[in-house]
C-alpha cells in the first residue's frame, strides 16, 4: 500500500477529508496537511479573503511555497501526492512537489475552467500541465482541462462516503427533529433563485422543510421562515435530516454547469428519494421514476412530490430502488479514490 502526501481540507465535516479518510480505508498510509491553515489569518478575514480570492491567490504564493519545502525537508519518502482542489497551489508550489518524485494528482469537485468564480483558479489553471493526473467531474471541465494542456485527464462522477453518509438502522433511530415530509438541504444564494423555487413550492401546497445558511437574507424570508429548520448539517445530523424526509430534494448550482451534485449520489446512498432537476446525468445514473424522480421545474417538482406524498408504496418502492443503485454503480468514496490511483499505477 501507498504512502500518500495529501494537501487538502481537514475539517471533519470537508468532503476533502471524507476522501483522505476514504484512503486510509483503503489500506494506504495518508499523511493529510491542510494548506489553507498556512494562510489562515489572511483567508479568515472577509476582507482580506475577498481580496486573495478576486487576485487567484497569488500573494500568498511565497507563503505557501516556503511552507511546502519546510515540509518536505522534513519528510520526502511518499509514493503519491494527492491534491483535494488545488486552488492554493501554483506553478512554484508544483516545483516543490515534483522534487518528491512520486506521481502528483489533482481532484478537483469545482468548475476550475467555468466562468463564475472569476479568477479564483488562476493559479491552478497555470499549474495543470504540472499534474501526472487531473480528475474533475464535469464533461466541460474535462475537454478545457486538456485544452490548457493538462497531461492526462480522468472523469468521475461524485461520490457518497461510506462511512460519513451511512444511513441508520431504523428509522425508529433518527430524532423527531430531523424528520420532515419534503426537504431542502442547501444554502440560499442570491443568483440560483431557490427561494423563488421554494417559494412556488409553497403556493402549491407542498409541506416544505429547509435547512442551510443565509436564507433570512433571501427577499422571501418572511414567507419561508415558516418552513426553515436551521441552518447547515453535517454528520449525523445530515444523514437524519436526509433519511429522516419522504421526499429530498435535489438543485443545481448553474453557475457551476452542474449536471449532477453531491446530493445526487448522498442522498440515495443515506436512505433519502431522490427528487431532482432532470438532466442528462441524473436520467443517465437512474432510472427515472424507479429509482428517482425528476421535474423539469417547480411546477412539475410539486405535482410529484403531492403524488408521492399520497403513495407510500410508490414512495418506499422508489427510494429501495435508489438505495440498491446507487451502491451498486461504485460511486462511494473509497471506489473514486481506488480509480484514481489505479490511473497512476497506485494500488
Amino acid at each position: 500500500m501507498a504512502k500518500i502526501l495529501y494537501l487538502g481540507d481537514n475539517h471533519p465535516a470537508a468532503t476533502s477529508s471524507h476522501r483522505a479518510k476514504a484512503l486510509e480505508r483503503l489500506g494506504h498510509s495518508v499523511d493529510i496537511q491542510d494548506v489553507h491553515k498556512v494562510v489562515a489569518a489572511q483567508l479568515d478575514s472577509p476582507l482580506l479573503h475577498a481580496i486573495h480570492y478576486r487576485t487567484g491567490f497569488r500573494l500568498l504564493q511565497g507563503k505557501i511555497t516556503k511552507w511546502l519545502t519546510a515540509l518536505l525537508q522534513k519528510n520526502s519518502a511518499y509514493d503519491v501526492v494527492w491534491v483535494d482542489s488545488g486552488e492554493l497551489l501554483s506553478p512554484a508550489s508544483l516545483d516543490v512537489l515534483k522534487g518528491l518524485r512520486c506521481p502528483i494528482v489533482l481532484y478537483n469537485l469545482d468548475d476550475p475552467t467555468g466562468k463564475r468564480d472569476g479568477r479564483r483558479f488562476d493559479v491552478l489553471l497555470k499549474a495543470l500541465p504540472m499534474y501526472d493526473l487531473v480528475a474533475v467531474v464535469r464533461k466541460e471541465s474535462e475537454e478545457e482541462c486538456r485544452q490548457l494542456h493538462a497531461k492526462r485527464v480522468l472523469r468521475v462522477l461524485r461520490s457518497y462516503d461510506e462511512v460519513a453518509h451511512k444511513p441508520f438502522d431504523s428509522i425508529d433511530d433518527i430524532p423527531a427533529s430531523f424528520r420532515s415530509e419534503v426537504v431542502f438541504i442547501g444554502t440560499w444564494m442570491r443568483h440560483e433563485k431557490r427561494d423563488d423555487f421554494m417559494m412556488e413550492l409553497l403556493r402549491q401546497g407542498v409541506p416544505l422543510s429547509i435547512w442551510g445558511s443565509r436564507w433570512s437574507k433571501s427577499p422571501h424570508w418572511e414567507t419561508l421562515k415558516s418552513s426553515y429548520r436551521g441552518g447547515n448539517l453535517s454528520g449525523r445530523e445530515y444523514v437524519a435530516a436526509i433519511q429522516g424526509s419522504k421526499i429530498c430534494l435535489g438543485l443545481l448550482s448553474k453557475g457551476n454547469r452542474d449536471l449532477h451534485t453531491q446530493r445526487s449520489l448522498e442522498v440515495p446512498f443515506a436512505g433519502g428519494l431522490f427528487c431532482a432537476e432532470r438532466t442528462s446525468e441524473h436520467q443517465e445514473i437512474y432510472e427515472e421514476g424507479k429509482e428517482a424522480v425528476f421535474w423539469a421545474d417547480a411546477a412539475e417538482c410539486a405535482t410529484i412530490c403531492k403524488k408521492l406524498l399520497s403513495d407510500d408504496a410508490l414512495r418506499e418502492s422508489i427510494r429501495l430502488a435508489g438505495m440498491r443503485k446507487v451502491r451498486a454503480i461504485g460511486v462511494g468514496n473509497e471506489d473514486i479514490c481506488r480509480k484514481i490511483l489505479a490511473e497512476v499505477n497506485i494500488r
